[in-house]
């Protein structure tokens, strides 16, 4: 029979399921006793869920006469693995999925069964099918991707995303397709994302200037201060800093968790990975070449006879800034903005968020929460690697894999 004709809706077939206790063979021994009545394979879908399978078959129905047999040797052979099997029998292969199709990651720490209760009756709420679910991590957050058709990805996002928060989870929703696995450009924000740090504090400490570059980075919160305005303000008052504190300051920098293990898979999937700050160049340089980073961009202090002058030299890296480097390294990298990634804690992260094709607010502002397309609320970079279908055990087994 072509294929063609097995796919025909007319054609009778039948849902051959077996479920219990996983162990090697099973799978083998459900296609070798089928084999006997030479029917064709449809389908096949196979879940283990701690240890007990489910496997479904579905295959063209053999001539009326074999049929009553099949069943009753399948029945058999089941029984005589400690398994049990269902057979139904219908017309055609599965049911054609609805027009639209999305991908939904949630993470939950932990992810609650009212949580999931909620995201799958908006789901459905939307119009949206759910066609499969498949876990992508269980630590350090529990992380699982549904498969959805029947709804356009923005009105479901928009269904989603909006109270995901008051459910205690983290819900990122994209198109389906083979740009999933293109290649893509990440481009993060430094301070408190790729860093737990504001380095401008981290200089100001040395300075003895902590209380007052507060003062004017709660002006600039405040609307008081545009960005340039406050960083030039806050520079200002490093002035006559010995050089040598460049030093001290990256040796204090601290990487967010996971921020090594988010940027080492990247590059191992072939992704570019690039950083812009509203910081200095003398931390993000030294950021690059100890990540192994592809792009950075950030303010430059200026350094005169081996003293900070008090000034920045070079473009200004402010939120309109960000969004144009992102934009500049996606055409250096040869990557469409709609394969790009952007990943900021701030208001001065939003164009760049907006512009990416797909923006992650992490641990960020509410206002930033509620205008980026996804949020990621847990203190561990890498699970963005979730948002991008990659699960914990690929990013183990990469790891395993590479010698010291």
């Amino acid at each position: 029979m072509s294929a063609s004709q097995t796919s025909s809706p007319d054609v009778p077939t039948l849902l051959v399921k077996i479920f219990g206790k996983d162990r090697p063979g099973i799978t083998a021994g459900l296609f070798d006793t089928l084999a006997a009545y030479s029917v064709d394979v449809v389908d096949i879908e196979q879940v283990v869920t701690r240890g007990r399978m489910v496997l479904c078959a579905l295959v063209t129905a053999p001539p009326r006469p074999q049929e009553g047999d099949l069943r009753a040797t399948v029945h058999s052979w089941a029984e005589s693995i400690k398994m049990q099997a269902e057979i139904i029998s219908g017309l055609g292969d599965n049911r054609p999925r609805g027009l639209g199709r999305s991908l939904v990651t949630v993470l939950g720490h932990p992810l609650t069964a009212e949580a999931t209760a909620a995201i799958a009756a908006k789901i459905a709420k939307a119009g949206g099918n759910i066609d499969r679910i498949f876990r992508l991590a269980k630590y350090p957050v529990t992380a699982v991707e549904f498969a959805v058709s029947g709804v356009e990805t923005e009105p479901l996002r928009t269904a989603l995303v909006t109270d995901a928060g008051k459910l205690g989870v983290d819900v990122a929703v994209v198109a389906a397709g083979l740009h999933r696995r293109a290649q893509r450009l990440v481009v993060m924000d430094v301070d408190s994302t790729l860093i737990q740090d504001e380095v401008i504090e981290l200089f100001a400490a040395h300075a003895g200037c902590e209380d007052k570059v507060a003062e004017v980075t709660e002006a600039a919160m405040r609307g008081e201060l545009d960005f340039e305005q406050s960083l030039h303000a806050r520079v200002a008052l490093l002035e006559g800093l010995d050089a040598s504190v460049v030093d001290k300051v990256r040796s204090e920098v601290r990487l967010t968790p996971g921020a090594r293990t988010l940027i080492r898979t990247l590059k191992r999937l072939g992704f570019q990975v690039g950083v812009v700050s509203g910081g200095f160049t003398q931390v993000t340089d030294d950021l690059k070449d100890r990540l192994g980073l592809d792009f950075a961009q950030a303010n430059t202090l200026e350094i005169v006879d081996g003293k900070l002058t008090g000034r920045v030299t070079g473009e200004i890296v402010d939120r309109a800034g960000k969004a144009r480097l992102l934009r500049r390294f996606a055409a250096e990298a040869g990557v469409p903005l709609s394969q790009t990634v952007a990943i900021g804690d701030g208001a001065n992260d939003l164009d760049m968020l907006n512009a990416a094709g797909l923006g992650v607010a992490f641990n960020a502002k509410p206002v930033v929460r509620e205008a980026a397309h996804t949020a990621v609320n847990v203190p561990f970079l890498d699970t963005v690697l979730y948002l991008l279908g990659v699960t914990r055990e690929e990013v183990e087994a990469a790891d395993a894999h590479v010698e010291d």
